[in-house]
Parts: structure tokens; sequence; C-alpha cells
């Protein structure tokens, strides 16, 4: 490309290059690292079973159980074991890693977890790669300044076989966020605003760039929640571009370039920034600073509104008009207060260590409310041993919220963590679509900070005014002071992972 100004997509994806597309076919792209779980991979190693291939690049492919697995405890103390087709699943990656010697992070293994979580605190998402996994939300990796492509099942297969993807290149879509986010409001109501600004087909056929001082000011949790989302704003991947908070995140990590290896990493790293006066397809401009804590009324990720919104008016639109209708939800009045039934603290987007930490702020002294059920599922095994050292599982068992082992969870109708027909839930999940967390469940999504909020009140509520309340009382002496938190601890080990950083020679 010569001395045209690149973008960060552009040098990840020429980098790893392997064909050009042309008009009549996608480019072949190689991949650094391939992620896989129990749903959608038995039949891309069957087939490779019936074509008596082999898994191309067994060391840069990495499996786990997350969203069919149950999370509660059974009467022994342990994970309850998986039944029926889930049960199957399980079994069946078993076996398929174990057949074509892929490392595996299962049920038990003090490794397993959400495949989007575990990749970032093993150090297996490094910056300049390109990573797949058949999952929609593979785009959290993008926060690395990783080239993050979710895929369907026949995908998987091809990129077992080949170590290659078939991909047509996104254009660039740079969404500028400038100024300071308000205390109260999270990394989730930022991509929350973002989504409700330019729709769930807002990026479609592009990969979002976030930048911008709100950006750079987030943690890497923070980024990966924005990042996990762009999927729901049409996006084909999210990026942020690496810098001195990625750098710090991953040294140390077991999957992490030591040495020498990590001083050559970083001068690679250092370059992928897009160049002042790359051009990018389209620009979004938004300010941090006037962003409000946000909840979903609808029936997708973009139908959001400030929690001390209103709903809406269809303004004939038979699209809200159906999810005003699934919602039991009248134009004109507001979320705030609305009764709920259960709140989920989970997911690929908000199961961090941060993440349970911003909970517990809320629940620390206070009691989920008569008639709530509230699940608070870490998302690794690492993350709930270290929640459990800092003594989080207490505020969440002492608040009469339940405690539970790493998965998806009540994210997805996949397992048997479901809404009942007709319950309200405030989710730290993703997607509010139509029967997502259960037939008939209606869910808001919003952050740990307002999911925690609406549990102890018993609806949906506006974390700020709980935390305001509780630093008057802090401030008078009358509550003890808040517990510091340590600093983030990086995850166990993981297997030997070379250096990903483009197509081999």
């Amino acid at each position: 490309m010569g001395d045209v100004a690149r973008t960060l997509l552009d040098r990840i994806w020429y980098a790893h290059l392997v064909a050009a597309e042309t008009q009549d076919t996608p480019a072949v792209l190689y991949v650094d690292l391939h992620l896989v779980h129990e749903v959608t991979s038995p039949q891309a190693f069957a087939e490779l079973r019936r074509r008596g291939l082999p898994v191309r690049r067994p060391e840069r492919t990495v499996a786990t159980m997350d969203h069919a697995i149950p999370t509660r405890v059974g009467p022994d103390g342990r994970r309850a074991p998986a039944e029926g087709a889930a049960a199957e699943q399980v079994s069946a990656l078993e076996r398929n890693c174990r057949e074509f010697g892929v490392a595996l992070y299962g049920v038990g293994h003090e490794r397993q977890g959400i495949v989007h979580v575990i990749g970032p605190e093993l150090g297996l998402t490094h910056p300049g790669s390109t990573i797949v996994c058949g999952d929609s939300h593979t785009s959290t990796h993008g926060a690395f300044g990783a080239l993050a492509f979710g895929i369907g099942t026949s995908e998987v297969g091809h990129v077992l076989a080949t170590q290659c993807l078939l991909q047509r290149k996104p254009k660039a879509f740079a969404v500028e966020l400038d100024g300071v986010l308000a205390d109260g409001v999270t990394a989730k109501d930022l991509i929350l605003a973002l989504i409700a600004r330019i729709g769930t087909g807002g990026a479609t056929g592009h990969a979002l760039e976030y930048r911008g001082s709100a950006i750079r000011a987030l943690s890497m949790e923070e980024r990966m929640t924005v990042c996990n989302m762009s999927i729901e704003a049409g996006a084909r991947a999210g990026l942020v571009a690496p810098d001195e908070t990625t750098y710090a995140y991953l040294a140390g990590r077991p999957g992490a370039p030591v040495g020498a290896a990590w001083d050559a990493a970083v001068a690679c790293w250092v370059t992928l920034p897009s160049d002042e006066g790359a051009a990018f397809d389209r620009v979004e401009r938004m300010d941090g600073s006037a962003i409000e804590p946000m909840i979903t009324w609808g029936t997708s990720p973009g139908m959001g509104i400030p929690v001390r919104g209103v709903v809406p008016g269809p303004n004939g639109d038979t699209g809200l008009e159906k999810a005003l209708r699934y919602m039991g939800l009248e134009p004109g009045t507001p979320l705030l207060g609305r009764k709920i039934d259960v709140v989920f603290i989970g997911s690929c987007t908000n199961s961090r260590l941060s993440d349970l930490r911003e909970a517990a702020r809320v629940f620390r002294g206070r009691k989920v409310a008569s008639g709530v059920r509230a699940l608070v599922v870490p998302g690794s095994q690492a993350i709930k041993k270290q929640a459990e050292a800092e003594g989080l599982d207490r505020v969440f068992r002492d608040a009469g919220a339940e405690w539970r082992e790493s998965g998806c969870s009540m994210c997805l109708a996949m397992n048997d963590d479901r809404l009942l027909p007709g319950q309200y839930a405030v989710s730290t999940s993703n997607r509010n679509f139509e029967g997502r967390q259960g037939p008939g469940g209606r869910t808001f999504l919003a952050s740990p900070l307002t999911a925690a909020a609406s549990a102890v009140t018993g609806a949906v509520a506006d974390a700020r005014e709980l935390l305001s309340s509780r630093g008057a009382a802090v401030a008078s002496g009358a509550e003890g002071s808040a517990v510091s938190a340590p600093a983030d601890s990086s995850g166990p080990g993981t297997p030997e992972s070379p250096g990903m950083t483009g197509r081999p020679r």
C-alpha cells in the first residue's frame, strides 16, 4: 500500500492476507487463534472425521465449555452435571479434543470459563492477531487491537482444517468518544448509548474502531464490554488500538510472550494504531460526558433509553409496536420503578472481576428484594476463585443472591437457567430478543450497577441514588468504609502459545 496512511484494520488485514479478494471470491485470511466451545463444534469435527482431515494447527486452537453447561451447584456442593443434549455436547467436545489433539478446558478444570473471558485472561488474545470462534461475540477480543470474527459452524470446520477463513474486508468506521464518563456511568452504558444512536444495523458491513479520550480512559475489561457488543450494532468486528493499558494487562499472563519475545512483540504492537490522517468510510462522534446510565425497553439492543427516560411511541413502526406488545409496555411511561422478577449478572459482556466488584458495591449491606431472584455468575473459574478470595461471594450470598459456577448461564436459553414466560429480568448480557432468556421472558439490558440496584429495590432502579446515599453515609461515619479492591491478577496458566503476529512463512 506504499505510503498511504493506514488504519488499524488495514494493518491487521494485510498482515494476514493469504489471497486477495476478487469481485467473485472473498479473501483468504490466516487465523492466529481459533477458540472452540461445545455448541458450534460437533458438526465441524464430524466433517473433519468424515473427510479424514486433521486439525491444521491444534496448538493455535483452544476449547472450553460454557454455553450449555449448568452453572447451578448440586447438593454435594459441586457443579450440577449436564443432562440431555447438553451432556451429549459436553461428551462430544471431550472426545473430539482428545482425538484431534486440541487443548480443552472442560467442566471441572480450573481454567474453564466463558470462551471470550478465558482467552484474554490467559493471555491468548494478542494485539495485531486474527481470532475466530463459533460465537457472535468474538468481537470482544478487538479490545486488544485484534481482528476478531464470529463464524458459523461450517466456517468452524473450515478453520479447523485449514487455519484460514474466507472473508470480505469490512469498511472502516471510526467512533470518536471524548469527554469523561460521569460517576455511575459505565462502559455498558456507553455501548448501549451508541447502539441506540446508530441502530442495530448502523454499522453493517463495517469494523468499528473505538477512539478518543473516553475510550483511552477505560480499563481493558471495560474495553472488552464495548467491543463485545459491536456485533449488536451490525458490525463485523470492534477494535481498540493497543496502548500501555493493553500491555500492562497482558504482561505476565501465561500465554503472553516473555523476555526478548515480549520486547519484540511490544515493538510490533506499538506500530498498529491507525495513522494520523487515515481515511475511514464513516465517522461518528459522541460526547462521553453526556451519556447517562442506559437500559433497553424493547426486543433489540438498539431499543435503549436513559434509565430515567420514558418508553418511546412506535410512530407507525410495526417493529416497535410488536416490541411494545411483547414487553407489555405503554409508550410514554417510565421504566424506572417498574417491578421485575429476576436479575442476571454475568455473560461474556459483564462477568469479569471488575463487573462483580461494581455489583458488590451496591449489594454490600443490602438485601435482594422480596420476590426477586438474583443470579451472579462469574465468567471463569479463575474469576470465581479471586472473587471468593476478596469475599465478594459472601457479599452476594449475604444479600440473598445466588453465587454460581462459571458459564454463559442465563444469557441465553441454551441451559437450565431460564426466565419463565412473562417474567421481567434486568440482565447484564448482550441480547434481549424475544425468548432469548427463555420463552416468553422479557429482558431489560443494563450495566452491573443498574442490575444490582434493581435487585435490591425490586424494580428498575438508578444505581446512582443508592451509591450517592451510601457515599453520604460513609462521609458522615454512619457506615464502614468500602473494602479496597486489589489489582486484577492474571488467570491460571495455559498451554504453550506461540506469538500470534501473522500467517506462517
